[in-house]
């Protein structure tokens, strides 16, 4: 089978060379970005690893040799999957590679955003020595937190707010908290629930066209006074006007995003100029181990599936 990596910035692709180099199989780097470029650059390729690059039903239609799509990481909002399973192309994913380092990232921008460790520390620096310019304050074990998405990550996230003392209230289309998992500390709720009764809310779903926009303006009006919001999943949940107009008015009193509808976040945004958002540049998934990690699993999910085997991390079912 032919391999490609359809497009990738990562600095090296040493790994992916030597897991597939060992098994048998050669590859080719392209550094496709959009639609025709794959199209014109993609002709003949069985497997693809993909990072960003669009695959839509035309791509498939003018790439018809093309079996599987492994994606650089957990989402797959770049690819059509309606279009990839009509076309009969396996779709994967690495879904673990990066839970512990993006709970934790959720984590450090909860606290920094309760604790205003970013203003505090900006004020202390010019001078200013008084606790009293953060108030109010909150005990985090008077405040709840909402998890939007219990999946391998949302759960490790309220499992460690939890530790800290934290109430949890979570939401999942396909997952219960229970005792025998070990998460029944986690009150299952809706999203209503949550929107209605969090001081915190955080969200580790997937974009679809039911979680697009799922807090927008009418969501933000119905929080609690003073929420704070943590997005580290995927741009396009957040209406960010919406966001920005709450920022501004204090119903949202701060917010952590590590991911943007467009990304990088435009240089107009309002959300740069507001200090109590921290932003950062999807970067929540990344440590040198979770990156080195990353690219091991998508080598040898290209290898399973080039040799027939069962494939570890399917995200369709053909």
């Amino acid at each position: 089978m032919k391999i490609i990596i359809s497009d990738l910035d990562h600095d090296s692709h040493q790994i992916e060379k030597d897991v597939l180099g060992a098994a048998g199989f050669d590859f080719d780097l392209l550094q496709c970005k959009t639609e025709d470029d794959l199209i014109a650059q993609a002709k003949g390729a069985n497997i693809v690893i993909n990072q960003y690059a669009p695959f839509t039903e035309r791509v498939f239609a003018a790439l018809p040799e093309v079996k599987q799509i492994i994606r650089y990481g957990v989402g797959v909002n770049n690819v059509d999957l309606a279009a990839a399973t009509k076309a009969g192309v396996q779709v994967c994913n690495v879904p673990d590679y990066g839970m512990n380092e993006v709970s934790d990232h959720a984590l450090a921008m909860t606290l920094a955003v309760v604790r205003k460790i970013v203003p505090m520390n900006a004020s202390t620096k010019s001078g200013t020595w008084d606790y009293a310019i953060a108030k109010p304050i909150r005990r985090q074990s008077e405040m709840t937190v909402g998890v939007i998405g219990l999946g391998r990550i949302g759960r490790l996230y309220a499992k460690k707010m939890n530790a800290l003392g934290f109430k949890v209230l979570g939401q999942d289309l396909f997952y219960v908290p229970s005792a025998a998992d070990g998460t029944d500390y986690i009150t299952a709720a809706s999203v209503d629930e949550i929107i209605l009764g969090a001081d915190i809310i955080a969200t580790f779903c997937p974009l679809t066209p039911d979680t697009k926009h799922m807090l927008d303006a009418d969501a933000f009006a119905r929080m609690k006074d003073g929420v704070v919001i943590v997005n580290t999943s995927r741009g396009g949940i957040i209406d960010e006007d919406a966001l920005a107009a709450a920022l501004t008015s204090g119903k949202v009193s701060g917010a952590g995003l590590d991911t943007t509808e467009i990304e990088p976040l435009p240089m107009e945004s309002p959300l740069r100029g507001i200090e109590s958002c921290l932003i950062t540049p999807h970067m929540a998934w990344y440590s040198e181990d979770a990156a080195r990690e990353l690219k091991r699993k998508v080598a040898e999910e290209a290898v399973r599936f080039a040799r027939g085997q069962a494939v570890n991390w399917p995200v369709n079912k053909l």
